[in-house]
């Protein structure tokens, strides 16, 4: 049997040409016993095993572990079988069965579980949570919480998300990466460099395919986790690609919010926009409604924010705005994400480098143009309204009291705490008699509002906004998204307005705002900060309440719904929905089924396997009826 180390002089491979089909066992030893050419061999008492698969390459793993004439393999440092390397941490509440060996300066946090027979290299980091049985883990490997790891191999540079499983027999190529709750079934293989979507249950291998690959967008940005899937090399590209698809001798506003994470990665994005000869303009603590005003304050060719998520910790966003202020449309993403991989960068020479143009005050030019769009700012400040606000940001939620300072209310901001609610906000303006509460999204850009008794937000505050924007006679016709209710249509219709609509996409809803220069309707949907004093200055020059303008909405019946699916059903389920379409359809986004009692629209999700169902009846029970059915229509195509 063709087993064991060959020790071969040179001159044995002159035996065989080049493109040969040769087989030592079958060809090279007989022929070379034949010419009387000595073969010697070596009765080793050391360790021996033949690792030809995946089972016996672990067993070897075990036997090393299990047997104590073998253990002088893994050097010193055992006590009461384990075996934990130097600048390793093994954190309190970690749980060890032996054996087990851990590499040099890995880290096991506190709750994870490493059950016997395991090996972990070194420079690796095990989530708390985590639970890992018989598998062999390289080096440079980082698992992140509340994973399952079972008798697999995980091979160099690996980086696996958030409650992965992965089971018996699989083994997991260096550099790949494998997002948050995915499932790797049994034997499976995935090959070096292969990336898996969150929420994905790989049942084949990954050798060539592409289809398990992340795309660098997501639904409106560029999201990861610092330090992992975006690192400052991967800003630094970004920052490069973007300004050589855009202008590579242009300007550019970079902004990001208070975290130091978040301006680690803008200061490489800086860099990265630099490298090809443009200028960048850096605007300090900012939100994404500062960021696309500043582009067009300083008529910039394209901004970028950077911002964290409080939620989800090291959580990093990266948005990019083109020259209008609008987020880049689909062909741009496209053309940035070619640059990126293909490094397709177009380069300056190092005299050709600009000075970083710094702005630290841009926040009071912002909240100052804010400030003057307000007509009844003298009435606002006699009658002095008290506003209760909150944000996951603190640098939001300190220029939004600024800003309603400014316009004279009187402000009681509230640090946000985990779980914080709008009922809690709603308490509190009742309990303290306020006129309204806010709170303000994490990026600036949408509000909650409650008076003491409503909570208006989604598409109730946008129906709102475009109520205002008719009755103040700001707006004449609006932009509503594809999958927003059609009673926003009815609204426009008496107050004789045209509706536009526009796909669901954020880009394609800015855009189309811009386009039709209604300026109102974007203040009130896209910029948080100044909406709020547009909605008081509405209030108090007609000396009414929140609740009173609430009346006039007209009802309606309108929700959503997200069906789970498989990555490689989108497809199907799309193309079997349009199979069976009627004249009452259409394809303009997804696919929306009209009928007598509504209408439903399904949209595959473009950042997660499944689907969203929005669904608008005539009345309550319509509604329903039309979730049922298209709930178990898709579910039944899912099944077949």
């Amino acid at each position: 049997i063709n087993t064991g180390i060959y020790i071969l002089e040179p001159e044995v491979l002159d035996y065989y040409e080049y493109g040969q089909n040769f087989d030592f066992s079958k060809d090279l030893f007989p022929r070379l016993l034949h010419d009387g050419v000595p073969i010697y061999g070596y009765i080793t008492e050391e360790y021996w095993c033949d690792v030809g698969d995946l089972d016996t390459y672990i067993e070897t793993h075990v036997d090393i572990l299990s047997n104590k004439n073998k253990h002088y393999l893994l050097g010193g440092g055992q006590e009461k079988g384990l075996w934990i390397d130097k600048g390793a941490i093994i954190e309190k509440g970690a749980k060890l069965s032996p054996p087990v060996y851990i590499g040099r300066n890995s880290i096991i946090k506190e709750g994870a579980i490493i059950e016997p027979y395991s090996v972990i290299g070194d420079n690796c980091f095990i989530g708390e949570g985590t639970s890992i049985k018989r598998s062999i883990i390289w080096d440079n490997v980082r698992i992140s919480k509340n994973c399952e790891i079972r008798k697999s191999t995980i091979c160099n540079h690996v980086w696996i998300g958030e409650r992965s499983r992965i089971f018996e027999g699989v083994a997991i190529g260096s550099h790949s990466k494998i997002f948050s709750n995915v499932t790797i079934k049994p034997n499976i293989k995935i090959w070096p460099h292969k990336t898996i979507e969150e929420n994905v249950k790989v049942k084949d291998n990954l050798i060539w395919e592409e289809k398990a690959s992340r795309k660098l967008f997501g639904y409106r940005n560029i999201s990861g986790r610092f330090n992992e899937t975006i690192t400052p090399e991967i800003a630094t590209r970004l920052g490069t690609s973007f300004a050589s698809v855009v202008n590579a001798k242009g300007t550019y506003i970079v902004s990001c919010d208070e975290h130091n994470l978040s301006k680690s990665i803008k200061s490489s994005i800086i860099s990265g926009i630099l490298s090809t000869g443009s200028e960048a303009v850096d605007i300090k603590d900012s939100t994404i409604p500062m960021c696309r005003f500043g582009v067009k304050h300083f008529k910039a060719d394209g901004g970028v924010h950077i911002r964290t998520d409080n939620a989800h910790e090291d959580m990093v966003y990266i948005e990019f705005i083109n020259n209008e202020g609008s987020n880049i449309q689909k062909d741009m993403e496209r053309k940035i994400e070619n640059s990126f991989i293909l490094e397709d960068f177009k380069r300056c020479s190092g005299n050709q480098i600009k000075d970083v143009v710094n702005i630290y005050n841009f926040s009071s030019i912002y909240l100052k143009s804010g400030v003057g769009d307000i007509k009844n700012i003298e009435k606002i400040r006699a009658k002095k309204p008290k506003i209760i606000i909150t944000s996951y940001s603190k640098n939001i939620s300190d220029l939004a009291e600024r800003y309603l300072m400014d316009i004279g209310c009187q402000v009681k901001v509230i640090p946000y705490w985990k779980g914080l609610e709008a009922k809690d906000i709603r308490s509190l303006v009742l309990d303290e008699s306020g006129d309204l509460g806010v709170i303000y999204s994490e990026n600036g850009e949408k509000v909650v509002l409650t008076d003491g008794f409503n909570i208006v937000k989604d598409e109730k505050y946008y129906l709102l906004s475009l109520l205002i924007g008719f009755k103040t006679g700001n707006i004449k016709d609006i932009v509503v998204p594809y999958n927003f209710p059609r009673i926003m249509e009815k609204l426009a219709q008496e107050y004789q307005g045209d509706t536009i609509y526009s796909k669901s996409h954020i880009s394609n809803i800015i855009e189309t705002i811009l386009k039709n220069e209604l300026n109102f309707q974007y203040i009130l949907n896209f910029d948080g900060i100044w909406a709020v004093g547009k909605i008081m200055d509405y209030l108090v020059e007609n000396n009414i309440v929140l609740n009173q303008v609430l009346q006039e909405l007209p009802e309606y019946f309108y929700f959503k719904k997200e069906i789970p699916c498989n990555w490689d059903d989108k497809g199907k389920v799309i193309r079997r929905l349009t199979e069976d379409r009627q004249l009452d359809t259409e394809l303009k986004e997804g696919v929306r089924f009209t009928d007598d009692k509504g209408w439903a629209l399904i949209i595959p999700d473009e950042e997660k396997p499944r689907f969203n169902l929005f669904i608008e009846g005539y009345n309550e029970e319509y509604a329903e009826e039309l979730w049922v059915k298209y709930d178990e229509k898709i579910k039944k195509i899912l099944k077949d």
